[in-house]
């Protein structure tokens, strides 16, 4: 009996301790330390600067939105902008009060507000390149060999359509013959551009300047205004040719789209672009991918600029009154100021007046895209520039 009843004990004990170690299982949890919150970064808000139209006595060019190439305009057959249902640009506004001018990066006088990174420059760093096609090389091209880019020989690189080994030879300029097609057509322009942007990438320049072929480059301009800013920061500088960001289709999937604003810098009054970002563009335009990017949204070189950079890098463009194209009231530009612009331009076959009034040792007919005037003002020196002659002084 007593063994029976010590097995009954053992029993009982065992199981009070199968209880007690399921309580003390249960009850682990809750005796741990709770683990330290960790905070996870929290996105960013996305602070785009506003912008600023030009002084009220610029006039926006009357033109197609995006206007690049060689031509007064650029065809936009098949283009997706839209702009209120209407493809002509607005006028900048004459009241200094209106909407449009709110506070944005903008490049005055030759000097950049807000801009405190410096960066010597010396024109060996600076990849000019030069747009043109093989039926302008007799007469925009040989003006600007003869003028401005006769002090640039070695930094600037002429993209055309068409071999030209006597104007090479003859001349000792970089010709780059991009074997893009003639037309001015939105896939030709942007072939070429696609062009531009591998050369330079290739070069190894802090920057990226791009001008058409009517276009004068002030090269002591262009130098101190790209000094303001240092090659690594993020910096696309030129002037939009409308007060107000466009709007464009970009094509996603092949069902359907979605709408996406930015401002671009126009091609006809030339722009510049930093290796920074230039180097970060790499993937929308490097290796042809230029020319894909285009095509999505279905707008011509300069505008695709401007879609890569401010659309998908988000990046600002800095607008710069500094830079003139042949759209523009050329004779509005105040004489005493003329040589202190970046770059200028003159009017094409509609309106061959359309330059910049500045005196010199030529006439209107002499000169009547006044580039060998400003050359010769900038460059006195100059063999084929006029000598002024001494005064006779009599007794």
């Amino acid at each position: 009996m007593m063994h029976i009843a010590s097995v009954g004990v053992s029993k009982v004990c065992f199981l009070f301790s199968l209880a007690f170690c399921g309580l003390l299982l249960l009850l682990i949890p809750a005796l741990r330390p709770s683990a330290p919150q960790v905070d996870l970064p929290q996105p960013r808000p996305q602070v785009r600067p506003s912008r600023v139209g030009p002084p009220h006595h610029t006039r926006a060019p009357a033109v197609s939105v995006c206007a690049g190439g060689t031509d007064s305009t650029t065809e936009l057959n098949g283009s997706s902008v839209q702009q209120g249902g209407s493809l002509s640009p607005k006028r900048w506004p004459k009241s200094t009060g209106s909407p449009a001018r709110q506070a944005l990066p903008v490049v005055k006088g030759g000097e950049l507000s807000g801009s405190r990174s410096h960066d010597p420059l010396e024109l060996k760093d600076i990849f000019i390149a030069v747009k043109t096609t093989r039926k302008y090389h007799k007469f925009r091209l040989e003006l600007l060999i003869q003028t401005w880019v006769s002090q640039a020989k070695e930094q600037t690189y002429i993209f055309t359509d068409g071999e030209d080994k006597e104007l090479q030879m003859r001349t000792g300029v970089n010709i780059v013959n991009t074997n893009c097609s003639a037309a001015h057509t939105r896939q030709a322009l942007c072939c070429k551009m696609s062009v531009e942007y591998d050369k330079f990438i290739e070069s190894q320049k802090k920057w990226f300047c791009h001008v058409d072929d009517d276009n004068y480059v002030i090269l002591p301009s262009l130098l101190q205004v790209l000094s303001s800013y240092h090659h690594s920061q993020d910096v696309y500088l030129g002037r939009p040719s409308l007060d107000h960001p466009i709007e464009a289709a970009e094509r996603v999937k092949s069902d359907g789209s979605v709408s996406v604003k930015f401002w671009f810098a126009t091609g006809g009054a030339g722009f510049c672009i930093s290796r920074g970002l230039a180097l970060k563009m790499s993937p929308w335009a490097s290796l042809g991918n230029f020319i894909s990017t285009a095509e999505k949204i279905r707008l011509p070189d300069d505008c695709t600029i401007g879609y890569i950079i401010e659309a998908l890098l988000e990046v600002t463009l800095t607008h710069t009154y500094l830079f003139h194209s042949h759209l523009e009231n050329l004779p509005k530009l105040p004489t005493e100021s003329v040589l202190n612009q970046v770059t200028l331009s003159y009017g094409g076959f509609e309106n061959r007046r359309n330059v910049v009034s500045i005196a010199g040792g030529f006439s209107l007919v002499e000169d009547p895209t006044r580039f060998k005037t400003v050359h010769c003002l900038l460059y006195p020196d100059t063999d084929w520039c006029p000598k002024l002659k001494p005064h006779n002084h009599r007794n």
